[in-house]
């Protein structure tokens, strides 16, 4: 079906559209250069260190997300309570990713290094929670059981935009500690309670009620430049968590990349997975027309070319495009992926945009289903991944403004360009 789709289309798709030149984002640079040392400056803090007890177990919980250098930060972590006298083990914070199921979400692990041989611990997986706290309006709050037993808990996570709330407090430590930790049962709790606008109030709520109930001893939050570098690592105290946490936010929001037009007619994005954003791409990079809070850039058509081979079929916000190709349905999980959908109680994120037999198809549909613009003239910008913006192409229209904007460097001449080879 998919390779006779174009048939149905007035006119055809075999019209010419713009040339296609590479520019280079030329963004601040923050990486750290020792990730390990970095950590266990932070362990060996005054508030953090004195809260490892000798002989004491600490569970280390770690997400889904594919965290620039996680491998690196969690090694250094053990290895500091370890120092400490403590007996830690990792156990994964993930809510409902990777299938929900304990055998799933210990390969994610492992897909990122963190494996028993290489962390010198126990990875203990299991989807079984229990229930340390009931809030106000009798929604539980859900916690993995090894990590109930445990005499202390860490967790440690990226703090960043969410992509799909806004607030204070958006993506990062609080968010870990109640849907993550919460597993598929505190996910689905917490989802099928609150809608997402009010997950900027409602996380935050759920999570300081759950540290008065458990032994959190702190978080580690890691921040992200633009050019996917960690760029600050700092251990909260559960005390002061919901404030440091949006002092955090504030400054990853400042450090993010993004894309440097505020009007783009068709967005291509190469690949989309869950290592690269929870939304397989990120909107606070790729904008999203029906989401409030993420307007910009403002983009008519989005179209998605392929699935990463880490995000193992799990296609999760692939329904904001507009237009998919062949080769990514063909890869998609659903069960996988309908986990996610229904876990965060938004079913539309299971609808399946228009697939097209090829990439240059799938960009020529958007471009011909533009309203009032000339295919040739449209605002094309094409990206690998909402985490790679170092490099992008952009439509020759908007070379103007490439030239007008000092972040933005012009590296290539307009050429024409295939849709279905990749470029980066």
């Amino acid at each position: 079906m998919f390779d006779n789709v174009e048939i149905n289309i007035p006119g055809g798709l075999t019209f010419a559209i713009p040339n296609m030149l590479r520019v280079k984002q030329n963004f601040e640079n923050h990486k750290l250069d020792d990730v390990a040392s970095a950590l266990k400056m932070q362990i060996a803090r005054p508030g953090i260190k004195e809260k490892i007890s000798t002989g004491k177990s600490i569970a280390v919980g770690v997400g889904s997300r594919g965290v620039s250098n996680i491998g690196v930060a969690v090694k250094a972590l053990v290895e500091s309570l370890k120092d400490l006298g403590a007996n830690p083990f990792v156990f994964p914070a993930m809510g409902s990713h990777a299938g929900g199921t304990e055998e799933s979400q210990k390969a994610l692990l492992a897909g990122y290094g963190i494996t028993e041989e290489t962390m010198g611990v126990e990875i203990k997986a299991t989807m079984e929670t229990v229930v340390p706290v009931v809030l106000e309006d009798g929604t539980k709050v859900h916690m993995d059981k090894n990590a109930s037993e445990a005499d202390g808990v860490i967790v440690i996570n990226r703090v960043k935009p969410h992509t799909n709330f806004r607030g204070s407090i958006e993506s990062g430590i609080c968010k870990m500690l109640t849907i993550g930790m919460g597993k598929l049962n505190g996910a689905s709790e917490l989802h099928g309670t609150y809608p997402m606008s009010q997950f900027g109030t409602a996380l935050p709520n759920a999570a300081s009620k759950l540290i008065e109930k458990i032994p959190f001893l702190f978080g580690v939050g890691m921040v992200e430049d633009a050019y996917d570098n960690t760029a600050i690592i700092e251990a909260i105290p559960s005390a002061e968590l919901l404030e440091k946490e949006a002092q955090l936010q504030t400054k990853a929001k400042e450090l993010m990349g993004r894309i440097c037009f505020e009007q783009i007619d068709i967005l291509v994005v190469d690949e989309i997975g869950k290592e690269i954003s929870g939304a397989g791409c990120d909107p606070n990079i790729t904008g999203n027309k029906y989401e409030p809070g993420f307007e910009k850039p403002a983009v008519s058509k989005l179209v998605l070319l392929d699935l990463t081979d880490k995000t193992k079929g799990n296609a999760t916000g692939f329904a904001a495009a507009d237009v998919i190709t062949k080769k990514l349905f063909d890869k998609i999980d659903f069960p996988t992926t309908y986990a996610n959908v229904v876990a965060s109680s938004r079913l539309d994120g299971g609808k399946v945009p228009i697939p097209m037999a090829t990439g240059n198809k799938a960009v020529r549909l958007a471009a011909k289903t533009l309203n009032g613009i000339d295919p040739l003239k449209a605002r094309i910008v094409r990206i690998k991944n909402t985490l790679k913006l170092d490099e992008i192409y952009v439509s020759e229209s908007m070379l103007e403004e490439v030239n007008n904007n000092s972040i933005l460097e012009k590296v290539s001449e307009a050429a024409e360009m295939s849709f279905d080879i990749s470029p980066f």
